[in-house]
């Protein structure tokens, strides 16, 4: 009864405690503790974190700060609104007109001014139980990103597609492997937990200084070590190790990590009999030195090789209904071998000629070397049965080839250089500009043959007995060899400015960026701009508002047609954004717990020169034209807060929709139209048993569109409008994974004993329960079609996901 009490209570508005909160920071950032408090006439201390709560008096009193060195503070505090913040910049007493408030304070290391930012704890992306990556099941757990694919670390956000995300690790802009068609074949994620310091997220409206992609920034930030550090793990799909050192003097810092993962015990849950050999690996470096007060340098390496084996030899899928139960058995011969190969290297300069300046130049190289080779022949039988379950007469007998002949060759090395100039600590201004050099080269050779009952398909219907002069076609052909070597250029510039506004704290960014592609000679031009409202409440309420034009970059994925052949004349993809949002913080029981905050979020995108696009498993193919146009809305609702004292855990939910009309045709779901999702991340601990702790992730989301059971007519010619013809709905996508984890040495809580234990800061054991209830979701159709029937009639054969796995993890760290 007390757990739905709970539960009615975090649902409503609460009253919140009256309380104030003190930070007090000095000029370089860093905590001031001891700092005299005088209020209502009490005296307290900040604590060692610069930090204080001190109860609100019923009337208006004055607040005054001070500590010896430093020019006092002081400030009247009204009886309202009932929880109240108070950020405080000491500065020496020789600096006596500088600002000392800080309107509004981020607790991150690396300081964001984009007020669509989502800070993502590193704690939880070390600790969720995941296949795909940490970092990105985290992001899949919030309400705007939707993914249906465990094993994959791409998402889709807000409608848009798996390409419109810009990911970043030190600023730098980050690249995903292009020819990945499921997510069996794509390895880890790019992003190594281990390393990782802050995580930004925005998913839509972010400011000028991120690149020209219409859906969703990811701004990750390694850390810097302040000692030796050695940590791993050591599980039943794979393993890590990471290293940090730091000098004597600290001048010199490094974090160094490898990784590897075999996910065939994950792939052997499928219902198919296949033989996988699945190896992925990668190392990663952060090195940083620190010359003075002014300059320092660091580089950033990754090193990444994926390979993926596959010999297919039976399946059968059951799907169908009650009333039409269908099975689908089909028979393989040949094999698939990929292999993805990633470097990066980047070398930043930093210069700091005074607290108010800081100039950053990036030197950076990125390769990506790709294979997809396949040869693979099968035969299917598709057969009905009766409400016995004994099998009838056959719809279809038939075979099919899939062939494919892909090499891939993507570099791009560039230079950007960017500037932040702060005359105080409540105003940036942002300056920069990149120029990039890519290497394009493609070559395509993909077919695919399907046979029926001794006729190949397409063609027309032919009465059985009589003879079929018509030539042999294939399914679909595409093929092409390109080689571009373009250039790319960009700049931006963004203002950022926080005040008062009577008694209300106000934010505003705004600024633009422009941007040029050689390849196609478009030049773009995107203002963005952000305004936060604080008003002076009783309730702890954040307005924010965020609108702008945001354009998606054609690269190699949105240029290549589907003949195979890149199109000079492809236009960047346009998009107005406008983005209204709630922040609400409230207190729930234990006035020393974090409190709650619901965050509201509605949007509309009108979009311009689309191209369209089908889903392939996790592959985006696109038609290599601006033909289509379309809108998405939709609002999110997340609650964050420790529903348990001292661990973090949230629940979200969204509705969505995203159309599009494809060459005036009439609007029509796009294939990323998921209407509902519904996601929570909890944490929790036994009370008596501190050192068991579990994490939980569960997810549903309604099915995606699916359809285009082709991509070419019958004269071998694109088929864009094939959409219209076929539409079918996925099931709705159901997952819960578990992590539970036995903490045996944890040096914050308890010292272990022994000389040889007291070596480990930590040590763990614990168990991921992947598809904790073993739904076989399905992440594509399959297309099979009868060619009896006049005209064909096509039957979507589900594409099902992994079951349930148990995994074995064993961690330290020294």
């Amino acid at each position: 009864m007390k757990n739905y009490i709970l539960l009615f209570l975090l649902l409503l508005p609460v009253a919140a405690f009256s309380q104030i909160n003190i930070k007090v920071l000095d000029e370089d950032g860093k905590a001031v503790a001891q700092a005299n408090v005088s209020y209502n006439s009490q005296n307290y201390q900040t604590d060692k974190n610069g930090f204080i709560k001190i109860p609100l008096a019923d009337s208006e009193q004055a607040l005054t700060v001070q500590k010896e060195n430093y020019k006092g503070f002081s400030k009247v505090i009204k009886p309202s609104p009932k929880t109240q913040s108070v950020n405080i910049l000491f500065l020496p007493t020789a600096k006596e007109n500088e600002i000392q408030e800080v309107v509004f304070q981020k607790r991150a290391k690396f300081k964001t001014t984009d007020i669509t930012s989502v800070e993502i704890s590193t704690k939880e992306a070390q600790a969720v139980a995941s296949l795909g990556g940490g970092v990105e099941t985290l992001l899949k757990s919030l309400p705007s990103v939707n993914s249906n694919a465990e094993l994959s670390s791409q998402y889709m956000v807000r409608g848009g597609s798996y390409d419109e995300n810009l990911i970043y690790i030190n600023d730098i802009e980050l690249y995903r492997p292009f020819l990945v068609r499921n997510s069996l074949q794509e390895g880890m994620s790019i992003i190594n937990p281990d390393m990782v310091s802050t995580i930004n997220f925005s998913a839509g409206g972010f400011e000028p200084r991120y690149g020209d992609k219409m859906s969703s920034a990811l701004n990750i930030y390694y850390r810097q070590p302040e000692k030796f550090e050695l940590s791993g793990e050591a599980s039943l799909i794979g393993g890590r190790l990471s290293a940090g050192f730091a000098s004597k003097d600290k001048k010199f810092t490094g974090i160094i990590s490898g990784r590897y993962r075999n996910t065939n015990l994950v792939l052997n849950t499928l219902n198919e009999d296949t033989d996988f050999n699945p190896r992925y690996f990668d190392l990663q470096s952060y090195l940083n030195y620190q010359f003075n007060d002014k300059w320092s340098v660091s580089f950033l390496g990754y090193l990444a090789k994926n390979d993926y084996e596959m010999v297919p030899k039976k399946k059968e899928v059951d799907f169908g209904s009650l009333l039409q139960p269908l099975r689908l058995t089909v028979f393989y011969n040949g094999q698939e071998d990929d292999q993805y190969k990633n470097m990066m290297g980047t070398v930043s300069v930093n210069f700091k000629p005074s607290k108010k300046w800081q100039l950053t130049l990036d030197n950076f190289a990125y390769q990506n070397r790709e294979r997809e080779y396949y040869s693979i022949a099968s035969g299917y039988i598709l057969e009905a049965f009766d409400e016995n379950g004994n099998p009838t007469a056959g719809y279809d007998a038939g075979g099919q080839i899939d062939h494919a002949r892909n090499d891939l060759l993507v570099r791009v090395v560039g230079s950007q250089f960017r500037t932040k100039f702060s005359p105080d600590i409540n105003t940036d201004v942002e300056v920069g500009a990149k120029f990039e050099r890519e290497t394009i080269k493609d070559f395509t050779n993909e077919w695919q043959f399907i046979d029926s009952i001794g006729y190949s398909n397409p063609r027309d219907f032919v009465i059985p007995g009589q003879l079929d002069a018509s030539s042999l076609n294939l399914n679909y052909y595409i093929a092409g060899q390109n080689n571009i070597t373009p250039t790319r250029i960009s700049a931006y510039a963004q203002f950022s400015k926080k005040f008062y506004w009577g008694d209300n704290r106000i934010f505003v960014n705004g600024g633009a960026r422009v941007q040029n592609w050689s390849f196609n000679k478009e030049t773009l031009f995107s203002p963005r701009a952000q305004i936060a409202i604080k008003p002076n409440w009783d309730m702890d309420m954040l307005f924010k508002l965020a609108a702008g034009v945001y354009y998606q970059a054609p690269f190699y994925k949105e240029i290549k047609d589907l003949t195979g052949a890149f199109n000079p004349d492809i236009r960047a993809q346009k998009s107005y954004q406008v983005i209204l949002s709630n922040d609400y913080e409230f207190q729930i029981g234990d006035s020393q717990r974090k409190p709650f905050k619901l965050t509201t979020e509605a949007y509309y995108k009108k979009m311009e020169n689309l191209i369209p696009y089908y889903l392939d498993n996790v592959r985006t193919r696109y038609s290599g034209k601006n033909n289509a146009e379309g809108y998405a809305y939709g609002i999110d609702a997340r609650l964050f807060g420790q529903f348990v004292p001292g661990v973090d855990s949230w629940i979200s939910a969204s509705y969505a929709r995203v159309y599009e009309s494809i060459e005036g045709m009439g609007y029509i779901p796009r294939p990323t139209d998921q209407r509902f999702r519904f996601t929570m991340f909890y944490q929790d601990y036994m009370p008596k048993f501190p050192s068991m702790r579990v994490n939980l992730t569960l997810t549903y989301g309604s099915g995606l569109p699916s359809g285009t059971p082709v991509l070419f007519d019958a004269n071998g010619l694109p088929d864009y409008l094939a959409a219209y013809r076929y539409q079918k709905t996925l099931p709705a996508y159901k997952r819960v994974d578990i992590g539970l984890t036995k903490v045996f040495i944890d040096q914050k809580d308890n010292k272990a004993s022994g000389d040889f234990w007291r070596n480990f800061k930590e040590l763990t054991l614990g168990v991921q329960i992947f598809n904790a209830f073993n739904i076989n979701n399905t992440i594509a159709n399959q297309w099979i079609s009868d060619v009896n029937s006049t005209p064909h009639i096509y039957y979507p054969v589900p594409v099902r996901l992994t079951g349930r796995f148990f995994n074995v993890t064993l961690g330290f760290k020294l």
